[in-house]
């Protein structure tokens, strides 16, 4: 059960996406004074090296954001303009580089911790059951030296989430919250969970925004599971994205070689209305520089 470690695939294609989607929903969510409750249902290890022994031994960084910084911040040139929202990403990846090399890959937790503000009061609970990593995201969310303003919890985030929604109010007297739900999917259980998650947490919260990142793999489970938000959000007349984003397979792996994880998506419940016209301009952009060969390709849907 705990033999995924997320050290891993850090800064992979599925983690841009992850984060650009993650970053322009809370950069819009924020634009509003009240406070803001965050919540990461599996948080992992918060920060991650990507000089480290899981890195170095997967090396997925290097078809995801290496990749993408290489084409748009090359190191001596002048950087290129990209998209908004990757410019937004970049632009918080190397604010924890000063040294202008890419060593550290902040994780949701840190994106999160990133945009939190003072002033509103917002809030940031993170769940990691993993005993190595919760142990990590403790010690690396202990030299924020946040206070009270996040939470670590060595806690299965499918259970844990129940305590804080419905949100408390902020000081304004409103309730809002942003909800990231991205487990492992190790066990194929993982699936149902996501979905039942997410129907009953909208039925306590219905205006909560719930970003769920899933992988597009060939399992029946996988398949199903972005249909299946779409009914829960359907049911529960609820808007909803969906966005993904397939990179393809590695010309130079042959047919006996494992593809690896090759695409992934983003489902999005209650999105911020802008966020559709920021996709629509980042995903050509993403497919075209992290793009590498067969059946890569990108789709953005919207409904309710």
């Amino acid at each position: 059960m705990f033999s995924y470690r997320h050290a891993f695939h850090a800064g992979n294609h599925a983690d841009v996406l992850k984060h650009i989607t993650l970053i322009a929903t809370l950069r819009h969510l924020m634009q509003k004074e009240a406070g803001l409750t965050l919540i990461d249902t599996h948080a992992g290890a918060g920060l991650y090296r990507l000089d480290g022994d899981y890195t170095e031994t997967g090396g997925e960084a290097k078809d995801g954001v290496v990749k993408l910084l290489g084409a748009l911040r090359p190191a001596g040139k002048p950087a290129i303009a990209g998209a908004p929202a990757i410019d937004d990403y970049l632009d918080l990846v190397t604010s924890y580089n000063p040294s202008g090399a890419l060593r550290v890959y902040p994780g949701s937790p840190f994106v999160m911790h990133h945009l939190l503000r003072a002033e509103s009061r917002d809030k940031l609970k993170l769940f990691e059951l993993h005993p190595t990593d919760s142990k990590l995201l403790a010690g690396n969310i202990a030299q924020l030296d946040a206070g009270r303003q996040i939470a670590v919890a060595r806690q299965d985030g499918f259970e844990g989430i129940k305590a804080f929604l419905p949100p408390p109010p902020s000081a304004t007297g409103s309730k809002r919250a942003a909800v990231l739900i991205d487990p492992s999917y190790e066990i194929k259980t993982d699936y149902a969970k996501v979905s039942a998650c997410v129907q009953e947490q909208l039925k306590r919260f219905p205006t909560g925004t719930f970003l769920v990142w899933y992988p597009i793999i060939p399992r029946p489970e996988a398949h199903d599971l972005p249909r299946r938000l779409k009914t829960v959000s359907n049911q529960n007349k609820r808007p909803w994205l969906n966005a993904t984003l397939a990179i393809g397979q590695d010309p130079t792996h042959g047919p006996e070689d494992r593809p690896g994880l090759t695409a992934s998506g983003m489902f999005v419940v209650n999105p911020p209305h802008t966020l559709k016209a920021v996709l629509q301009a980042a995903l050509p952009q993403l497919l075209d520089l992290l793009g590498r060969g067969r059946g890569k390709g990108q789709t953005l849907e919207s409904g309710g």
